[in-house]
C-alpha cells in the first residue's frame, strides 16, 4: 500500500475539531488523521493578537512541525479552507493534496464584507450566544433544517462556547482575506472541491470557475446539501475524501 500523507482536518469559523468526530469515526483504517482546534477555538481559547488566515496557517505549520508531520493532505471546512489555502501559499512543498470543503479561494464580495461588519456589530451589542441563535440554522439546506436539530444544537453549543474575541477576530480576518485563486493556479497537487447546491455561504456558481484553475481538480456537488456536508451527507462526502486520499497516495508513490 502506498505511503499515506497525514490527512489534516481544519474546522471552520466558530467550530472546533469536534465537528469531525462522527465523520472520522467511520474512516477506514490505515490513514494517519490529525484534527486541530484553530486559534481561539475549541480547547485552544487562549487569546491571541492575530486571528488572520496567515496566523492560523502558521499555527497549523507549527503544530505539524511539533508533531514531526511530513507531507499533508489538507481538508478545510469553510474558514478552514481559507486557512488551508494560506498554508499552501506559504508551504507549497508540504501539501500533497487539498480539499476545499464548502470553501473558496475567492475573497469576500463587497456585500459579504458589509455583512461581516453587521455581524461584528451584532456580536458587540448582543453577544456571541444571541448571534449563534440565528447564525447556524441557515447553514443547513432547507430540506435538512428541521430533521437535523441535534446537529444544529451541537454547532450552536460549540459556537456559543467560542470567545467573543475569536468570533470578532475571525469575522474581521475573513473579511480581510485576499484572493487566493493564484494558489489554485500554481497547485502542483490535486484539489477536491466539495459543495452543496443549497450552500448559502459558498455558492456553487462562484465555485465552478475555480474548478478549472488547478492542474488536477475533482468535484462533488450535492443537491439538498447546504454548507455542512459532513453532517448533511456524511457517507458521500466521506467517500469522496477517502477516494481522493487514495488517489493522492497512489500518485505520490
Amino acid at each position: 500500500m502506498p505511503a499515506q500523507p497525514t490527512i489534516v482536518f481544519l474546522h471552520g469559523f466558530a467550530e472546533s475539531q469536534a465537528i469531525w468526530t462522527d465523520f472520522l469515526h467511520k474512516f477506514p483504517e490505515g490513514y494517519q488523521l490529525l484534527t486541530l482546534d484553530l486559534l481561539g477555538h475549541g480547547a485552544n481559547t487562549e487569546a491571541v493578537p492575530d486571528y488572520s488566515m496567515e496566523a492560523q496557517a502558521q499555527y497549523v505549520a507549527d503544530q505539524l512541525a511539533e508533531q514531526n508531520v511530513g507531507k499533508v493532505l489538507l481538508v478545510g471546512h469553510s474558514m478552514g479552507g481559507y486557512v488551508a489555502l494560506a498554508f499552501a501559499e506559504r508551504h507549497h512543498e508540504k501539501v500533497a493534496g487539498l480539499v476545499l470543503f464548502h470553501s473558496t479561494a475567492l475573497p469576500d464580495t463587497e456585500e459579504k464584507q458589509a455583512n461581516r461588519i453587521k455581524n461584528m456589530e451584532f456580536v458587540r451589542k448582543n453577544g456571541v450566544g444571541k448571534f449563534m441563535d440565528s447564525f447556524i440554522r441557515p447553514l443547513f439546506a432547507p430540506a435538512n433544517r428541521d430533521k437535523m436539530q441535534a446537529q444544529q444544537e451541537l454547532l450552536e453549543n460549540i459556537g456559543k462556547a467560542t470567545p467573543d474575541a475569536t468570533v470578532l477576530g475571525g469575522l474581521e480576518a475573513m473579511r480581510n482575506r485576499p484572493d487566493r485563486t493564484q494558489v489554485l493556479r500554481d497547485a502542483t497537487f490535486p484539489v477536491l472541491f466539495i459543495d452543496g447546491k443549497d450552500d448559502a455561504a459558498v455558492a456553487v456558481d462562484s465555485l465552478l470557475p475555480q474548478l478549472a484553475l488547478p492542474a488536477e481538480s475533482h468535484a462533488l456537488l450535492l443537491g439538498n446539501v447546504g454548507h455542512l456536508g459532513y453532517f448533511e451527507a456524511p457517507e458521500r462526502t466521506r467517500r469522496a475524501v477517502v477516494d481522493f486520499a487514495a488517489s493522492v497516495a497512489a500518485n505520490a508513490s
